[in-house]
């Protein structure tokens, strides 16, 4: 803790975290608020193109993008939805992190400020008949920094490198790019039958609701591990 007997120190102290680190908070937040209206047209750019391309098919099958809020967005397609989520808070990367290895770590430790949208992965079911207690999975995660530089975190295919970390400013067309990645995974990532010992044993309530109403939980994965490392392996 700082010396409360040097109050001037202290007080220059406070200072220049509020003039530096705060006020690339403060940017980094507010620039990420505009990048996310352009995902946002991203997406439903994406839901127009493709449904035009689809032309005559099963009206279930189109995409649906819907906007949820300032800081939230998704889009349907088929059985899945896409939920895209904007954190209001910003982030830095713990010291074990591989982004410290990056010529831009080295070149301002404020460069490793970053902002970060989530993408997650539920059903479409589960919010069609209000299945509260049904699974959704972090499928994606992108960072943002006070440059506009960023990365994309995630499974398998959703992984871009972050080596290029400082290179690379992120744009509208990227994220066409990354949106797209995701909702390939989406549907390349099945629902799987459970473990037969999760659904053996039901409760009365369960049974007597209607099967649209019932809380037996419901997750592409449910049952089996799901881990962000299978990412690191497959990359070996």
């Amino acid at each position: 803790m700082e010396n409360c007997n040097d109050e001037t120190k202290l007080r220059e102290t406070i200072l220049n975290s509020l003039r530096e680190k705060a006020q690339v908070k403060q940017q980094i937040f507010d620039d990420t608020a505009e990048i996310f209206q352009q995902l946002k047209e991203a997406l439903s750019e994406i839901a127009d193109e493709l449904n035009e391309e689809l032309g005559d098919i099963d009206k279930r099958v189109k995409l649906e993008y819907r906007d949820r809020g300032r800081y939230e967005a998704e889009i349907r397609v088929a059985s899945d939805i896409l939920v895209f989520s904007m954190h209001t808070n910003v982030f830095q990367f713990d010291r074990g992190h591989m982004i410290w290895k990056t010529s831009q770590m080295q070149k301002n430790e404020l460069n490793s400020y970053c902002s970060m949208i989530n993408i997650y992965n539920f059903l479409t079911d589960s919010f069609r008949y209000n299945r509260v207690d049904d699974l959704g999975y972090l499928v994606g995660r992108i960072f943002i920094n006070k440059d506009g530089h960023y990365f994309v975190e995630g499974k398998r295919q959703m992984q871009f490198t972050c080596h290029n970390f400082g290179v690379d400013v992120i744009s509208k067309q990227t994220l066409k790019c990354i949106a797209g990645t995701a909702i390939h995974y989406a549907l390349n990532f099945d629902l799987l039958v459970p473990p037969y010992d999760m659904a053996k044993i039901v409760s009365v309530g369960q049974i007597n609701n209607k099967i649209e109403d019932s809380r037996i939980q419901t997750g592409k994965r449910l049952g089996f591990q799901f881990n962000a490392d299978d990412v690191v392996n497959q990359k070996k």
